[in-house]
């Protein structure tokens, strides 16, 4: 099945968020957030079909996560296949990720290859907004 995770993580270095191509070795918080969450679908034969960065917004209200108040957030989009066994690994992974605020995912197709070419890749915006 093609799934959708939006992702909200604590603000920071675009390049913590943004690495997902690189497979680590454990699971260490020096690791890029999107790393992590790549690095389980590839491991347990899913795949990742493509990573977007929306950037750093406000929150619509504040959210406490592990005793902290977030008013902004860093939010990317993550697309991948991957069975409901997977999926569900991913969402224990996601949240046990301490520096993650939010998590939101969403299936969108039923895994036929006609549902599936309707969903191109999400497009990745650098800082200086290009596409």
């Amino acid at each position: 099945m093609l799934y959708e995770l939006i992702a909200i993580v604590r603000p920071g270095n675009l390049t913590e968020v943004k690495e997902y191509v690189a497979i680590p070795t454990n699971h260490d918080f020096d690791t890029p957030i999107a790393t992590t969450v790549g690095s389980t679908i590839l491991r347990n034969g899913g795949v990742v079909r493509g990573l977007a960065n929306w950037g750093v917004f406000s929150l619509p209200k504040p959210i406490s996560v592990l005793q902290m108040k977030h008013h902004h957030g860093h939010y990317f989009v993550m697309r991948y296949d991957a069975s409901a066994k997977l999926h569900s690994e991913v969402r224990n992974v996601m949240r046990l990720e301490p520096r993650m605020i939010r998590a939101s995912h969403v299936k969108l197709g039923d895994g036929k290859l006609e549902t599936l070419s309707r969903f191109g890749a999400p497009k990745w915006r650098t800082e200086a907004g290009e596409a």
